[in-house]
Protein backbone atom coordinates (compact mmCIF):
# COMPACT_ATOMS: atom_id res chain seq x y z
CA UNK A 1 0.00 0.00 0.00
CA UNK A 2 1.52 3.31 -1.09
CA UNK A 3 -0.39 6.43 -0.15
CA UNK A 4 0.72 10.00 -0.68
CA UNK A 5 0.78 12.17 2.39
CA UNK A 6 1.62 15.85 2.68
CA UNK A 7 5.32 15.06 2.42
CA UNK A 8 5.30 12.82 -0.64
CA UNK A 9 4.85 9.06 -0.76
CA UNK A 10 4.43 6.86 2.31
CA UNK A 11 4.85 3.12 1.79
CA UNK A 12 3.29 0.53 4.08
CA UNK A 13 4.41 -2.79 2.63
CA UNK A 14 2.67 -5.92 3.78
CA UNK A 15 -0.73 -4.40 4.59
CA UNK A 16 -4.03 -5.07 2.86
CA UNK A 17 -7.53 -3.66 3.28
CA UNK A 18 -9.20 -5.51 6.16
CA UNK A 19 -12.82 -4.95 5.14
CA UNK A 20 -15.11 -4.53 2.14
CA UNK A 21 -16.89 -1.66 3.90
CA UNK A 22 -16.32 1.74 2.31
CA UNK A 23 -15.34 4.54 4.66
CA UNK A 24 -14.97 7.16 1.93
CA UNK A 25 -16.04 10.66 3.02
CA UNK A 26 -18.78 12.63 1.28
CA UNK A 27 -19.65 15.17 3.99
CA UNK A 28 -17.97 17.34 6.58
CA UNK A 29 -18.90 18.10 10.17
CA UNK A 30 -20.06 21.70 10.52
CA UNK A 31 -20.98 22.84 14.03
CA UNK A 32 -21.63 26.31 15.51
CA UNK A 33 -19.51 25.52 18.59
CA UNK A 34 -16.53 23.36 19.47
CA UNK A 35 -17.35 19.92 20.81
CA UNK A 36 -15.91 16.60 21.98
CA UNK A 37 -17.70 13.47 20.79
CA UNK A 38 -17.11 9.72 20.69
CA UNK A 39 -17.87 7.43 17.73
CA UNK A 40 -17.99 3.62 17.88
CA UNK A 41 -18.38 1.53 14.71
CA UNK A 42 -18.71 -2.23 14.21
CA UNK A 43 -16.99 -3.73 11.18
CA UNK A 44 -16.92 -7.23 9.77
CA UNK A 45 -13.34 -7.97 8.83
CA UNK A 46 -12.28 -10.21 5.95
CA UNK A 47 -10.31 -12.35 8.41
CA UNK A 48 -10.43 -12.82 12.17
CA UNK A 49 -7.99 -14.40 14.58
CA UNK A 50 -4.66 -12.89 15.63
CA UNK A 51 -4.54 -9.56 13.79
CA UNK A 52 -2.07 -6.74 13.39
CA UNK A 53 -4.01 -3.67 12.30
CA UNK A 54 -3.01 -0.24 11.12
CA UNK A 55 -5.15 2.74 10.13
CA UNK A 56 -4.61 5.51 7.60
CA UNK A 57 -6.67 8.64 7.34
CA UNK A 58 -7.11 11.60 5.02
CA UNK A 59 -8.52 14.82 6.45
CA UNK A 60 -10.25 15.66 3.17
CA UNK A 61 -13.66 15.07 1.65
CA UNK A 62 -13.59 12.53 -1.18
CA UNK A 63 -16.76 13.24 -3.15
CA UNK A 64 -19.29 16.05 -3.47
CA UNK A 65 -22.52 15.88 -1.52
CA UNK A 66 -25.56 17.13 -3.45
CA UNK A 67 -24.28 20.11 -5.47
CA UNK A 68 -21.52 21.04 -3.04
CA UNK A 69 -23.40 23.44 -0.78
CA UNK A 70 -22.22 21.54 2.32
CA UNK A 71 -19.27 19.47 1.10
CA UNK A 72 -17.38 19.23 -2.16
CA UNK A 73 -14.85 16.78 -3.55
CA UNK A 74 -11.27 17.24 -2.27
CA UNK A 75 -12.37 19.91 0.24
CA UNK A 76 -9.89 19.95 3.11
CA UNK A 77 -11.11 19.23 6.62
CA UNK A 78 -10.51 21.69 9.42
CA UNK A 79 -8.42 21.43 12.58
CA UNK A 80 -9.44 18.74 15.05
CA UNK A 81 -7.81 16.17 17.29
CA UNK A 82 -8.04 12.53 18.20
CA UNK A 83 -8.24 12.40 21.99
CA UNK A 84 -8.23 8.60 22.28
CA UNK A 85 -8.79 5.65 19.95
CA UNK A 86 -9.28 1.93 20.58
CA UNK A 87 -9.91 -1.32 18.78
CA UNK A 88 -11.80 -4.05 20.60
CA UNK A 89 -13.75 -7.28 20.31
CA UNK A 90 -17.23 -6.08 19.33
CA UNK A 91 -18.81 -9.48 19.98
CA UNK A 92 -21.28 -11.40 17.87
CA UNK A 93 -23.96 -8.71 18.13
CA UNK A 94 -23.11 -5.02 17.49
CA UNK A 95 -25.03 -3.66 20.47
CA UNK A 96 -22.90 -0.66 21.42
CA UNK A 97 -20.72 -2.45 23.98
CA UNK A 98 -17.36 -4.19 23.65
CA UNK A 99 -16.07 -7.37 25.29
CA UNK A 100 -14.71 -6.56 28.77
CA UNK A 101 -10.96 -6.23 28.84
CA UNK A 102 -10.57 -6.35 25.07
CA UNK A 103 -9.87 -2.67 24.32
CA UNK A 104 -6.47 -2.06 22.73
CA UNK A 105 -5.23 1.55 22.37
CA UNK A 106 -4.54 2.86 18.88
CA UNK A 107 -1.59 5.24 19.01
CA UNK A 108 -0.04 7.76 16.64
CA UNK A 109 3.76 8.05 16.64
CA UNK A 110 3.64 6.54 20.13
CA UNK A 111 1.06 8.99 21.50
CA UNK A 112 -2.53 8.29 22.52
CA UNK A 113 -3.70 11.57 21.00
CA UNK A 114 -3.06 13.44 17.77
CA UNK A 115 -3.72 16.94 16.47
CA UNK A 116 -4.90 16.80 12.86
CA UNK A 117 -4.15 19.64 10.44
CA UNK A 118 -6.35 20.67 7.50
CA UNK A 119 -5.90 18.22 4.63
CA UNK A 120 -3.40 16.10 6.57
CA UNK A 121 -2.88 12.40 5.78
CA UNK A 122 -1.45 10.15 8.48
CA UNK A 123 -0.99 6.58 9.73
CA UNK A 124 -1.59 5.10 13.14
CA UNK A 125 0.92 2.78 14.78
CA UNK A 126 0.37 -0.97 14.64
CA UNK A 127 -2.18 -2.42 17.05
CA UNK A 128 -2.66 -6.13 17.72
CA UNK A 129 -5.91 -7.84 18.64
CA UNK A 130 -7.18 -11.41 18.92
CA UNK A 131 -10.65 -11.37 17.38
CA UNK A 132 -12.68 -14.60 17.64
CA UNK A 133 -14.24 -15.99 14.49
CA UNK A 134 -17.58 -14.37 13.70
CA UNK A 135 -17.00 -11.40 16.00
CA UNK A 136 -17.09 -7.79 14.88
CA UNK A 137 -14.20 -5.39 15.21
CA UNK A 138 -15.25 -2.39 17.26
CA UNK A 139 -13.38 0.83 16.47
CA UNK A 140 -13.92 3.69 18.90
CA UNK A 141 -12.41 7.14 18.91
CA UNK A 142 -13.06 10.47 20.58
CA UNK A 143 -12.67 13.55 18.40
CA UNK A 144 -12.42 17.14 19.57
CA UNK A 145 -12.91 20.09 17.25
CA UNK A 146 -10.55 23.04 17.51
CA UNK A 147 -12.94 25.78 16.36
CA UNK A 148 -16.55 26.33 15.31
CA UNK A 149 -17.42 25.55 11.71
CA UNK A 150 -16.17 22.77 9.48
CA UNK A 151 -13.92 20.10 11.00
CA UNK A 152 -13.68 16.39 10.13
CA UNK A 153 -14.98 14.61 6.99
CA UNK A 154 -17.30 11.60 7.30
CA UNK A 155 -19.87 9.62 5.31
CA UNK A 156 -23.51 10.59 5.61
CA UNK A 157 -25.10 8.48 2.87
CA UNK A 158 -26.88 5.52 4.43
CA UNK A 159 -25.38 3.67 7.38
CA UNK A 160 -24.44 0.14 6.25
CA UNK A 161 -23.04 -0.98 9.60
CA UNK A 162 -24.01 -0.55 13.22
CA UNK A 163 -22.53 2.57 14.77
CA UNK A 164 -23.02 4.44 18.03
CA UNK A 165 -22.00 7.87 19.30
CA UNK A 166 -22.06 9.88 22.49
CA UNK A 167 -21.10 13.30 23.83
CA UNK A 168 -17.79 13.58 25.64
CA UNK A 169 -14.65 11.49 25.84
CA UNK A 170 -15.98 7.94 26.22
CA UNK A 171 -13.61 6.05 23.93
CA UNK A 172 -12.34 3.91 26.80
CA UNK A 173 -15.82 2.98 28.01
CA UNK A 174 -16.74 -0.68 27.46
CA UNK A 175 -20.49 -0.42 28.07
CA UNK A 176 -23.17 1.09 25.83
CA UNK A 177 -24.24 3.49 28.60
CA UNK A 178 -24.97 7.00 27.20
CA UNK A 179 -24.21 5.84 23.64
CA UNK A 180 -27.02 6.15 21.08
CA UNK A 181 -27.36 4.51 17.67
CA UNK A 182 -25.90 6.72 14.96
CA UNK A 183 -28.00 7.93 12.06
CA UNK A 184 -26.23 8.73 8.77
CA UNK A 185 -23.00 9.25 10.67
CA UNK A 186 -20.10 6.98 9.70
CA UNK A 187 -17.01 8.54 11.25
CA UNK A 188 -14.10 6.23 10.52
CA UNK A 189 -10.49 6.26 9.32
CA UNK A 190 -10.23 6.20 5.54
CA UNK A 191 -8.31 2.91 5.42
CA UNK A 192 -8.40 -0.08 7.74
CA UNK A 193 -5.41 -2.27 7.02
CA UNK A 194 -4.18 -5.57 8.41
CA UNK A 195 -0.81 -7.23 8.01
CA UNK A 196 -1.40 -9.55 5.09
CA UNK A 197 0.47 -10.44 1.93
CA UNK A 198 -1.94 -10.74 -0.99
CA UNK A 199 -1.63 -11.75 -4.61
CA UNK A 200 -3.28 -8.58 -5.88
CA UNK A 201 -4.77 -5.38 -4.44
CA UNK A 202 -8.05 -4.34 -6.01
CA UNK A 203 -9.64 -0.92 -5.57
CA UNK A 204 -13.35 -0.51 -6.34
CA UNK A 205 -14.03 3.11 -7.24
CA UNK A 206 -17.66 4.13 -7.54
CA UNK A 207 -20.67 5.91 -6.07
CA UNK A 208 -23.44 4.75 -3.72
CA UNK A 209 -24.02 1.64 -5.86
CA UNK A 210 -20.46 0.50 -5.14
CA UNK A 211 -20.72 1.65 -1.54
CA UNK A 212 -23.84 -0.49 -1.14
CA UNK A 213 -26.32 2.17 -0.07
CA UNK A 214 -29.87 0.92 0.67
CA UNK A 215 -28.78 -2.66 1.32
CA UNK A 216 -29.40 -4.24 4.72
CA UNK A 217 -27.37 -3.00 7.68
CA UNK A 218 -24.53 -5.32 8.77
CA UNK A 219 -25.45 -7.79 6.00
CA UNK A 220 -22.60 -6.96 3.57
CA UNK A 221 -24.97 -7.97 0.76
CA UNK A 222 -23.84 -5.34 -1.77
CA UNK A 223 -21.83 -6.58 -4.71
CA UNK A 224 -18.43 -5.24 -3.63
CA UNK A 225 -18.62 -7.19 -0.35
CA UNK A 226 -19.86 -10.33 -2.11
CA UNK A 227 -17.04 -10.11 -4.65
CA UNK A 228 -14.51 -9.78 -1.83
CA UNK A 229 -15.93 -12.92 -0.23
CA UNK A 230 -15.91 -14.78 -3.54
CA UNK A 231 -12.32 -13.87 -4.38
CA UNK A 232 -11.04 -14.94 -0.99
CA UNK A 233 -8.42 -13.32 1.18
CA UNK A 234 -5.54 -13.90 -1.23
CA UNK A 235 -6.98 -10.83 -2.95
CA UNK A 236 -7.08 -7.49 -1.16
CA UNK A 237 -10.11 -5.31 -1.81
CA UNK A 238 -10.44 -1.65 -0.87
CA UNK A 239 -13.96 -0.36 -1.50
CA UNK A 240 -13.93 3.43 -1.95
CA UNK A 241 -17.49 3.78 -3.21
CA UNK A 242 -19.00 7.07 -2.04
CA UNK A 243 -22.64 8.12 -2.07
CA UNK A 244 -23.45 10.80 -4.64
CA UNK A 245 -19.92 10.56 -6.00
CA UNK A 246 -19.31 11.40 -9.62
CA UNK A 247 -16.53 11.05 -12.16
CA UNK A 248 -15.70 14.75 -12.22
CA UNK A 249 -14.93 14.56 -8.47
CA UNK A 250 -12.34 11.89 -9.19
CA UNK A 251 -10.97 13.59 -12.31
CA UNK A 252 -10.05 16.63 -10.19
CA UNK A 253 -7.08 14.50 -9.02
CA UNK A 254 -7.57 15.09 -5.31
CA UNK A 255 -8.00 12.91 -2.25
CA UNK A 256 -10.35 10.39 -3.84
CA UNK A 257 -8.26 9.68 -6.92
CA UNK A 258 -5.18 9.36 -4.71
CA UNK A 259 -6.89 6.41 -3.04
CA UNK A 260 -7.71 4.82 -6.38
CA UNK A 261 -4.06 5.05 -7.43
CA UNK A 262 -3.11 2.53 -4.71
CA UNK A 263 -4.53 -0.51 -6.49
CA UNK A 264 -2.81 -3.11 -8.64
CA UNK A 265 -6.19 -3.24 -10.35
CA UNK A 266 -8.95 -0.62 -10.29
CA UNK A 267 -12.61 -1.26 -11.11
CA UNK A 268 -14.38 1.99 -12.05
CA UNK A 269 -18.19 2.10 -11.80
CA UNK A 270 -19.10 5.76 -12.19
CA UNK A 271 -21.53 7.87 -14.20
CA UNK A 272 -24.98 7.63 -12.61
CA UNK A 273 -24.63 10.85 -10.62
CA UNK A 274 -22.78 12.60 -13.43
CA UNK A 275 -25.73 12.05 -15.74
CA UNK A 276 -28.33 12.66 -13.03
CA UNK A 277 -27.60 15.44 -10.54
CA UNK A 278 -24.40 16.52 -12.33
CA UNK A 279 -26.26 17.02 -15.64
CA UNK A 280 -23.17 16.02 -17.60
CA UNK A 281 -23.36 15.22 -21.28
CA UNK A 282 -22.12 11.92 -22.67
CA UNK A 283 -19.04 13.69 -24.03
CA UNK A 284 -18.25 15.31 -20.67
CA UNK A 285 -18.63 12.04 -18.75
CA UNK A 286 -16.45 10.13 -21.20
CA UNK A 287 -13.87 12.90 -20.98
CA UNK A 288 -13.78 12.64 -17.18
CA UNK A 289 -13.44 8.85 -17.31
CA UNK A 290 -10.60 9.22 -19.81
CA UNK A 291 -8.83 11.68 -17.50
CA UNK A 292 -9.23 9.40 -14.48
CA UNK A 293 -7.79 6.42 -16.33
CA UNK A 294 -4.91 8.47 -17.69
CA UNK A 295 -3.98 9.79 -14.24
CA UNK A 296 -4.07 6.32 -12.68
CA UNK A 297 -1.85 4.97 -15.46
CA UNK A 298 0.45 7.95 -15.09
CA UNK A 299 0.91 7.14 -11.40
CA UNK A 300 1.57 3.45 -12.18
CA UNK A 301 1.70 2.17 -15.74
CA UNK A 302 1.28 -1.43 -14.57
CA UNK A 303 -2.11 -0.81 -12.93
CA UNK A 304 -4.87 -2.75 -14.66
CA UNK A 305 -8.03 -0.74 -15.34
CA UNK A 306 -11.44 -2.41 -15.47
CA UNK A 307 -14.07 0.04 -16.68
CA UNK A 308 -17.69 -0.83 -16.05
CA UNK A 309 -20.68 0.29 -18.03
CA UNK A 310 -22.90 2.78 -16.20
CA UNK A 311 -25.59 0.96 -14.21
CA UNK A 312 -29.21 1.53 -15.25
CA UNK A 313 -30.93 4.12 -13.09
CA UNK A 314 -34.29 4.56 -14.82
CA UNK A 315 -33.10 7.56 -16.81
CA UNK A 316 -35.51 9.22 -19.23
CA UNK A 317 -35.31 11.55 -22.23
CA UNK A 318 -31.95 13.30 -22.66
CA UNK A 319 -30.41 11.49 -19.70
CA UNK A 320 -31.35 8.14 -21.21
CA UNK A 321 -29.81 9.17 -24.54
CA UNK A 322 -26.53 10.12 -22.87
CA UNK A 323 -26.55 6.88 -20.83
CA UNK A 324 -26.88 4.85 -24.04
CA UNK A 325 -24.11 6.78 -25.79
CA UNK A 326 -21.71 6.34 -22.87
CA UNK A 327 -22.35 2.64 -22.49
CA UNK A 328 -22.13 1.97 -26.21
CA UNK A 329 -18.78 3.77 -26.27
CA UNK A 330 -17.47 1.85 -23.25
CA UNK A 331 -18.42 -1.45 -24.86
CA UNK A 332 -17.20 -0.74 -28.39
CA UNK A 333 -14.47 1.88 -28.09
CA UNK A 334 -13.42 2.36 -24.45
CA UNK A 335 -11.06 5.17 -23.40
CA UNK A 336 -7.33 4.68 -23.84
CA UNK A 337 -5.78 2.78 -20.96
CA UNK A 338 -8.75 0.50 -20.28
CA UNK A 339 -7.58 -3.10 -20.00
CA UNK A 340 -10.97 -4.79 -19.69
CA UNK A 341 -14.65 -3.86 -19.63
CA UNK A 342 -17.23 -5.31 -17.23
CA UNK A 343 -20.84 -4.89 -18.32
CA UNK A 344 -22.71 -4.32 -15.05
CA UNK A 345 -25.65 -2.86 -16.97
CA UNK A 346 -26.25 -6.20 -18.71
CA UNK A 347 -26.74 -7.83 -15.29
CA UNK A 348 -29.07 -5.21 -13.83
CA UNK A 349 -31.06 -4.00 -16.84
CA UNK A 350 -34.46 -5.03 -18.08
CA UNK A 351 -34.50 -6.52 -21.60
CA UNK A 352 -34.22 -4.07 -24.51
CA UNK A 353 -35.71 -1.69 -25.41
CA UNK A 354 -36.29 -0.99 -21.69
CA UNK A 355 -32.66 -1.69 -20.83
CA UNK A 356 -32.20 1.81 -19.40
CA UNK A 357 -34.36 0.62 -16.51
CA UNK A 358 -33.20 -1.60 -13.66
CA UNK A 359 -35.11 -4.84 -13.16
CA UNK A 360 -37.88 -4.19 -10.59
CA UNK A 361 -36.77 -7.14 -8.44
CA UNK A 362 -33.35 -5.49 -8.07
CA UNK A 363 -34.66 -2.10 -6.86
CA UNK A 364 -34.40 -1.09 -3.21
CA UNK A 365 -38.09 -0.28 -3.34
CA UNK A 366 -40.63 0.53 -6.04
CA UNK A 367 -39.39 4.13 -6.22
CA UNK A 368 -35.65 3.74 -5.60
CA UNK A 369 -33.42 2.26 -8.34
CA UNK A 370 -30.47 1.68 -6.00
CA UNK A 371 -29.62 -2.04 -6.33
CA UNK A 372 -30.67 -4.21 -3.39
CA UNK A 373 -28.95 -7.26 -1.90
CA UNK A 374 -30.39 -9.58 -4.54
CA UNK A 375 -28.86 -7.35 -7.19
CA UNK A 376 -25.59 -7.48 -5.27
CA UNK A 377 -25.67 -11.27 -5.46
CA UNK A 378 -26.36 -11.24 -9.20
CA UNK A 379 -23.62 -8.72 -9.97
CA UNK A 380 -21.08 -10.52 -7.79
CA UNK A 381 -21.80 -13.88 -9.42
CA UNK A 382 -21.53 -12.36 -12.89
CA UNK A 383 -18.33 -10.51 -12.04
CA UNK A 384 -16.65 -13.54 -10.42
CA UNK A 385 -17.47 -15.74 -13.41
CA UNK A 386 -16.22 -13.05 -15.81
CA UNK A 387 -13.15 -12.15 -13.74
CA UNK A 388 -12.12 -15.76 -13.26
CA UNK A 389 -12.25 -16.35 -17.00
CA UNK A 390 -10.31 -13.18 -17.81
CA UNK A 391 -7.45 -13.04 -15.33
Amino acid sequence: MIIKDNNGVLSEAGYSSATALSTAANYIMNAPETFTHTYRTYIRLRENGSLTLKFWHSNSVDSTWDMGQEASGSERGGEWSIEEAYIADGGLVPDGAVAPGSQVPVTFAGANSKAVAPGECFWSDEASLDLPEGHYLAFTWTLRTAAPGKSFPFNVEGILVSAYDADGNLAGQESVDTFAESDKLLVMPGYIGYKKQVAKKLVFLGDSITQGVRTEKDAYSYWAARIAEGLGTDYGLWNIGSGWGRAYDVAADGAWLNKAKQGDEVLIVLGVNDLDIGKRSAEELLGDLTNIIGKIKEANTSTDIILSTVPPFNFTEERETYWRIVNDTILTNPPAGVDRVFDIAAVLSEPAPADHRIKPEYMSNEFDPHPNGNAGKAVAEAFLAWYGGNR
